[in-house]
């Protein structure tokens, strides 16, 4: 494990690929401290804010808690294991989670899921240490590792729903009332100035959320066959194809079983992954929106593999280094490696931000702006990032009804401001009224390769004041 980390970690310092949007735009939420944001909960804020304070803004110090909060999942999980399994099973359990894909994947890129695991795989240990003891600080430190596992992710509700269906499955599976009591109080004790932010700010957080379930929305019945599909299938790549194969084959028959302990594990990853196939049949579901599946899933395969098919594991375990070994490569190769017969870099959408926001800002200094305004949340994300401590400031359009993004919520172009600025937008979109714009640009390969931008000069504001 140790050597995968120090490998991830030297071979990120080396990496092309530029930060997504989502990676910029956590990023900005560091730079502005608060118990919520538009469309997350804030410890990911937290989090970066911390590691760029001891290294800086550059891209490495933002995804340097990736492979770190991975390592530290891996390690809390093998205690997790030790509950049920003996030592080296339990071992086992932990180089298997740290090679998966999706533990390479979350060790390249920042995202909540990597925040919230190592705090949902401690409350697995808690937890399973609980149904053997009564203890009053396992059970407050249980609820404050799932009241900051929904401070990264409220995906962390999983937990809840998993130990309770595992209750209702294996009386050997609940804990104390006194336990159960107090976990609950210091998981509120947590989540609360979150709840209390939400209320402040029009439940945002939460009705982003709910949009993005935007079945709710729909009357009718709208069924996506295919995309449930392609969830289930793309869950090979992000569990391992050896582990969640032998998972679907080991879940119905640990039902059927005496021990408690496989029960709940499939109660603690099965009805995850069906609420997310059902989410992708009503309407869409991205492939990690069930990771937090996996780490029951390990648990109960793992050990079976380790016992009784210990070549399948030594192959499942291959299989994701191979992919582990090549990802950070891949990264560092982000601008060069193409595919297809237009050469189409492999890893597009992580290339090409910076060029785009260069050209932008660039175009406001050469005309003495010192404002950009846009519309396009990819575009504010990074130049939030690239116009930081410049003379530029940077401004979302402002929103005619209820904020479509955080830009728009928290930094929309103010009233009060009478100066000129640039509109920046992709696709012709107008500014203002305005039609014809003063400059146009085709970026280079990347992310908008395949896009326009158009600029406009404005010379005083156009939104609730005069055009010119």
């Amino acid at each position: 494990m140790a050597a995968l980390t120090i490998y991830r970690v030297v071979l990120l310092a080396f990496s092309t690929a530029e930060l997504f949007v989502d990676e910029s735009q956590y990023w900005q939420w560091g730079q502005e401290l608060a118990w919520g944001y538009y469309s997350k909960p804030p410890l990911i804020g937290w989090v970066l804010r911390a590691f760029t304070e001891l290294g800086g803004d550059g891209d490495f110090w933002i995804r340097l808690p990736g492979p770190l909060f991975q390592a530290a999942t891996a390690l809390v999980l093998m205690g997790a294991a030790r509950q049920i399994a003996d030592r080296r099973a339990a071992a086992m359990v932990a180089v298997i989670y740290v090679s998966l894909p999706v533990a390479a994947a979350g060790s390249l890129l920042v995202s909540t899921d990597t925040i919230l695991l190592p705090f949902f795989a401690g409350a697995f240990w808690l937890y399973l240490r609980l149904t053997r003891h009564r203890s009053a600080p396992a059970a407050v430190a249980l609820g404050l590792c799932l009241g900051v596992g929904m401070l990264a992710k409220y995906a962390a509700i999983y937990f809840v729903i998993g130990a309770g269906i595992g209750a209702a499955l294996a009386p050997q599976a609940r804990i104390a009332l006194r336990d159960a009591a107090l976990a609950a109080l210091a998981f509120l004790a947590v989540l609360a100035p979150n709840l209390i932010w939400n209320l402040q700010n029009d439940l945002m957080t939460f009705s982003h959320t709910a949009d993005n379930v935007d079945w709710v929305k729909r009357p009718g019945v709208h069924l996506n066959p295919a995309g449930a599909v392609e969830f289930l299938l793309a869950q090979f790549a992000v569990m391992g194809p050896i582990t969640f194969g032998a998972y679907l084959w080991l879940a119905p028959r640990a039902l059927a079983r005496a021990d408690w302990a496989p029960r709940w594990l499939v109660a603690m990853s099965l009805p995850t992954l069906l609420l997310v196939t059902l989410q992708a049949l009503l309407s869409k579901a991205y492939a990690n929106w069930a990771v937090t599946a996996c780490l029951g899933l390990l648990l109960l395969v793992v050990p079976v593999l380790w016992h009784r098919a210990r070549s399948l594991f030594w192959v499942a375990l291959a299989l994701n280094l191979a992919l582990s070994a090549f990802l950070p490569i891949a990264a560092t190769q982000a601008d060069r490696w193409a595919v297809g017969d237009h050469h189409r870099l492999l890893m597009r959408r992580y290339i090409g931000q910076g060029e785009m926001s260069s050209r932008i800002l660039e175009e406001a200094r050469a005309r003495g702006l010192s404002a950009v305004v846009s519309d396009d949340r990819h575009l504010l994300a990074d130049l939030f990032h690239k116009a930081k401590g410049s003379e530029i400031a940077i401004y979302a359009a402002p929103p005619a009804g209820r904020p479509e993004n955080f830009y728009a919520q928290r930094h929309p172009y103010p009233a009060t401001r009478q100066d000129g600025f640039l509109f920046a937008t992709l696709n012709g979109a107008s500014a203002c009224g305005k039609t014809l714009p003063d400059a146009t640009w085709r970026p280079g390969p990347g992310i908008y390769a395949d896009d326009t931008l158009y600029l406009y000069v404005r010379h005083a504001p156009c939104w609730g004041g005069a055009e010119k």
